[in-house]
């Protein structure tokens, strides 16, 4: 339509307002069509629920395409630098997450009883709740963080010292500044390096994890002579080149991996291929430790094998590996055990027990801890281990579970010719992860609970061994007599050399309870060997735990960087790194994956 100063009436224009008048209206108009037109966009674009709903995901920068849970360890040559770590803004000690809690609780049924009385309140009440409950997990997913941070900062200076002053050896002396080297590892093999590897790996430590890899490429070798602990070297050796095999699909390591292992194979040479406990790895000569009773081997050296030789069949499609320690287990199943026990020594040409000494701590231990993750790595099939660890632990409950004289603390005790000892190693505090760890995986639940609460009152007591203790870490063993309970007696039990045990089983008991007093006595943990164990370059063990200050015995032990600090990290981590249900750590704490 013509704007009305160019229409005509009969050929005379009509007369109209001025052109400023005209335009003016015209604008007026055309502006209310504009605002209508985009009311009507906007509304549509924000109102229909998809729209709004990809838009505000966008805006928060949620990827549509992967909200699954994925094991939060990138690959190690992702394009990232290595981490940096912020300095830590206090060292004072954090409110306690468990009181926390409970005052979220508190709250929240304050507010649920005073919201009865009107519906309206409730409302108002539960989204303050909502906040509350909001700024209480950001809170602690902070704290959670910054400790997480901190235990990693601890391996950087582990790793960094061991770098520096004692690349390529076995382990660091941190206050001496030089190498050191066990009689276990038979020659000078990195042992340090390879124990690192999948820790490094986890806490994205991927230039030093880079670092190791090139070494153990270019320069690991199994050519050095010397009498080489075959279990040490399974589960040190074999099992971390398994697991960085596991965790970067890397062939380097597998095939690293396959070499060792049948370098080890001569020691299963026996009428009852039960292995013996050495081997020259450059003649494959090997015998059984002189001191070891009647020249026999030992429970927890030849039942400590079987995950990394049955991962190691799976890997490389050879049954020999699996085959050789399934021989050995078959052994155990069949022969007579006291009282449904296993010895701890054992003859590896006539098969029968040397001794009648039973103990879940040093010469006993991990062949009960492999019997149980053996079934879980197998996707719970083989039934062999199954009925094996569950019908071990209820004679193990009968005969070997104690009281203390209080009857305040639980332990297990040690069996010398069927005559139970009040005596529990630092080593045997495994035992509450383990029990933990069954109890998870049993057939009937009412059962599996039984052993998940059994597993925290022992590891209650191995804390109360750390608690009692001046530098508030534990001594290597430790009595439950009248008047001294959980506490060493003699000056050889008095010493700590920076071991994982009792971490290990808050972290497992963490997972499975979400319990937050094992995330707190970790903590502790962390917090007293930083005080009394950090030397100059690294980490050392301390001789007297009931002495401050401490004096250190100036070594770094491999295991402090494969196990004490990998189970504090992860004890500080989600549950996606590394889940219970998809891995299984062997007795050094390097994870290996759970069979589809």
């Amino acid at each position: 339509m013509l704007p009305t100063y160019y229409r005509h009436s009969d050929g005379t224009p009509i007369t109209s307002p001025g052109k400023g008048v005209r335009r003016s209206r015209e604008k007026f108009i055309l502006l209310m069509i504009f605002i209508a037109f985009v009311f009507v966009c906007f509304g549509a674009f924000y109102y229909v629920p998809d729209l709004k709903e990809s838009y505000t995901k966008l805006l928060d920068g949620q990827d549509n395409n992967n909200n699954q849970h994925q094991l939060a360890i990138p690959p190690p040559n992702a394009n990232k630098k290595s981490a940096r770590f912020p300095p830590l803004e206090s060292k004072k000690k954090e409110d306690s997450v468990h009181q926390q809690y409970q005052e979220v609780e508190k709250e929240q049924t304050n507010s649920d009883v005073k919201g009865n009385n009107d519906n309206d309140k409730k409302d108002m009440n539960d989204d303050k709740d909502t906040t509350t409950k909001s700024k209480l997990q950001n809170k602690e997913s902070l704290e959670v963080k910054k400790k997480r941070d901190f235990i990693k900062k601890m391996m950087q200076h582990s790793w960094n010292g061991y770098v520096k002053y004692a690349w390529g050896s076995n382990e660091l002396r941190p206050s001496s500044l030089s190498s050191h080297s066990a009689s276990i590892f038979g020659s000078s093999m990195g042992a340090t390096i390879i124990d690192a590897m999948d820790t490094l790996y986890i806490m994205g430590m991927h230039d030093e994890f880079k670092k190791a890899r090139d070494w153990i490429a270019q320069n690991l070798k199994f050519q050095g002579g010397g009498e080489a602990s075959v279990f040490e070297i399974t589960i040190r050796f074999v099992g971390g080149l398994l697991s960085a095999y596991a965790l970067t699909k890397d062939d380097m390591f597998k095939n690293k991996a396959e070499e060792l292992a049948d370098k080890l194979m001569p020691a299963f040479n026996t009428r009852t291929g039960i292995p013996r406990a050495t081997i020259n790895l450059a003649s494959g000569g090997s015998r059984n430790w002189g001191w070891a009773a009647g020249g026999a081997s030992i429970l927890a050296e030849i039942g400590t094998l079987h995950l990394e030789f049955a991962y190691l069949s799976k890997v490389t499609g050879k049954e020999k590996y699996v085959k050789a320690v399934e021989r050995v287990r078959n052994h155990l199943q069949k022969i007579d055990k006291p009282n449904g026990l296993y010895p701890v020594y054992i003859n590896p040409d006539s098969g029968n027990w040397a001794q009648h000494t039973v103990t879940l701590g040093a010469l006993g231990d991990s062949f009960y801890e492999y019997l149980i993750k053996s079934y879980v790595m197998s996707g719970k099939k083989d039934k062999v281990a199954e009925k094996m660890y569950y019908d071990v632990v209820e004679s193990i409950k009968t005969h070997m579970v104690k009281k203390s004289p209080s009857q305040e603390l639980t332990y297990v005790a040690e069996l010398h010719g069927g005559h139970p000892s009040s005596k529990m190693d630092h080593l045997a505090c495994f035992v509450g992860g383990m029990f933990a760890l069954g109890g998870k995986n049993h057939h009937d639940t009412s059962k599996g609970k039984e052993q998940i609460n059994l597993g925290a009152e022992i590891t209650n007591s191995c804390h109360e061994s750390y608690i009692r203790s001046a530098t508030k870490i534990g001594p290597e063993a430790f009595h439950f007599d009248q008047g001294n309970e959980a506490r060493a007696l003699y000056g050889n039990e008095k010493y700590y050399i920076l071991r994982p045990e009792t971490i290990e089983s808050y972290f497992v008991l963490w997972r499975i309870t979400r319990d937050p007093k094992y995330r707190e006595w970790g903590w502790d943990a962390a917090q007293a060997i930083e005080k009394h164990c950090k030397a100059t370059a690294g980490y050392s063990g301390i001789r007297d735990v009931y002495v401050v200050p401490a004096q250190q015995d100036d070594v770094q032990q491999s295991f402090f960087l494969a196990e004490t600090l990998k189970y504090l990290y992860l004890l500080f981590s989600d549950d996606d790194v590394i889940p219970l249900d998809k891995w299984v750590f062997n007795t050094e704490a390097h994870p290996l994956p759970v069979d589809a």
